[in-house]
C-alpha cells in the first residue's frame, strides 16, 4: 500500500481531496501546515479553528493527522519576499512563493523523509508523470500558481481535485457528510485570512502621502503610500473631476504614483514582457513557437512568442496593466510549460 501525504488546510477542497485518496486506496497520512499564526489589529488569525476542522476530517476519516510548522521558514521565505517586492515598487504573488518554498518544497522534502510515496493537495490542477497539467474546471483553475514546481516534484504528486469541478467537491463533501462540507471560502492574502494587502502592509511599513500626477504632468492629488498603488489600478485614487485614472507606474524614491485618464494610453498597454527567475518544468520552451500566456491569474490567455530569448516573450495583441513582480505563466495547450516574473 502507498502512503500519500494530503495537506489539509481545514478547507472542504483538501477534506474531499483526503476522502478520494483513502478511496483509491492509499495509505493516508493527514498533515496541517502551520504557516501564520499572528493576529493583526482587529482581525484574529483562524489558524486554530482550521487546524481543529482538519484535526476533525481527519478523525472522521480515520486516518493519522499531523502538524507540521513552518512557520519560522514561511516568514523568511513567503511574508519577508513580499514585504521587500512591495518596498522596491513591485506587486508579488505570495501564493506563487508559498507553493515554491513551503508546501512543494519543505511540505514535500518533510513528508518524503518520514516515509511517504506521494504528496497531494487540494488544487484544481493535474500532475501526470512529471507535467502539470489545468484542471477540468476552467473557472477554478490553480496551475498558474503551481508553475514553478520542479519535475521531479510533480512525478510524486496528487491533485485528487483535477478532474472535477468546485460545485462538484462541494457535493461529494456533502454526500461524504464531511464536517466542512459547508465551509466558506477562506479569501484575501493566503495566510492572512480576511485581511488586506493594504491593512497587513501598515504593520510593516511606514508610509507617508505624496503627489499623484497625470498624464500631462500635473499634480492631481496626493497618495497614502506609493507601495500601495498597483499597475493598472482604479480604485483607491484620491482624485476628484470625475474621470476614472488609472495607475500607470509608481516612483519609490520620490514616492510618486502616475495615473492616466485615458485607458488607451500606451503606458497602460504592453507587447513585449521581460522576464525575470524563469522556471521550466519539462523543458524550455522553443524560440518562434506560438504559446498560450497568462499574465496575471484569471486573466485570459493571450497567444505570445519568444523571438530570440527565453527571458523575452512577444504577444500578439498588447495586454493591458502589465505589472512588475507578477508572474507571467506559458502554456500548451492544457500543459504549463513554465513562466517567470514581469521585470
Amino acid at each position: 500500500m502507498k502512503t500519500v501525504y494530503v495537506g489539509l488546510s481545514g478547507g472542504v477542497d483538501s477534506s474531499v481531496s483526503a476522502a478520494l485518496l483513502k478511496e483509491q486506496g492509499f495509505l493516508v497520512v493527514g498533515v496541517y501546515m502551520k504557516n501564520w499564526s499572528k493576529d493583526l489589529p482587529g482581525f484574529a488569525c483562524p489558524w486554530k479553528e482550521d487546524y481543529q476542522d482538519a484535526k476533525r476530517i481527519a478523525v472522521q476519516l480515520g486516518i493519522e493527522f499531523k502538524m507540521f510548522d513552518f512557520e519560522k521558514e514561511y516568514q523568511e521565505k513567503v511574508v519577508d519576499y513580499m514585504i521587500e517586492e512591495y518596498k522596491a515598487g513591485r506587486t508579488p504573488n505570495p501564493d506563487i512563493m508559498c507553493n515554491q518554498e513551503v508546501k512543494f518544497k519543505l511540505f514535500y522534502n518533510t513528508a518524503i523523509e518520514q516515509g511517504a510515496d506521494f504528496v497531494a493537495t487540494g488544487h484544481y490542477a493535474r500532475s501526470i508523470n512529471g507535467k502539470l497539467l489545468v484542471g477540468k474546471d476552467t473557472n477554478k483553475d490553480q496551475s498558474y500558481f503551481l508553475y514553478r514546481v520542479k519535475e521531479s516534484v510533480l512525478e510524486r504528486t496528487i491533485f485528487p481535485l483535477g478532474d472535477f469541478t468546485k460545485p462538484q467537491v462541494r457535493k461529494m463533501a456533502e454526500e461524504m457528510n464531511l464536517a466542512t462540507a459547508t465551509k466558506k471560502e477562506s479569501m484575501g492574502i493566503c495566510f492572512v485570512g480576511k485581511v488586506g494587502i493594504k491593512e497587513f502592509l501598515q504593520q510593516y511599513v511606514d508610509t507617508e502621502a505624496g503627489d499623484i500626477i497625470d498624464q500631462n504632468g500635473k499634480k492631481i492629488g496626493q497618495h497614502d503610500g506609493a507601495i500601495f498603488y498597483t499597475i493598472g489600478q482604479r480604485h483607491g485614487l484620491d482624485v476628484g473631476g470625475g474621470l476614472p485614472y488609472y495607475v500607470t507606474g509608481k516612483d519609490m524614491k520620490t514616492n510618486t504614483v502616475y495615473v492616466t485618464s485615458r485607458i488607451d494610453d500606451e503606458s497602460l498597454w504592453k507587447k513585449t514582457l521581460n522576464l525575470t527567475d524563469v522556471h521550466w518544468i519539462n523543458e524550455a520552451p522553443q524560440i518562434g513557437k506560438t504559446y498560450m500566456v497568462r499574465t496575471r491569474y484569471r486573466a485570459p490567455l493571450v497567444k505570445g512568442s519568444f523571438k530570440e530569448k527565453i527571458t523575452e516573450i512577444i504577444l500578439d495583441d498588447p495586454v493591458r496593466a502589465i505589472t512588475p513582480g507578477q508572474s507571467v505563466v506559458i502554456y500548451e495547450n492544457e500543459r504549463v510549460v513554465g513562466g517567470g516574473i514581469i521585470i
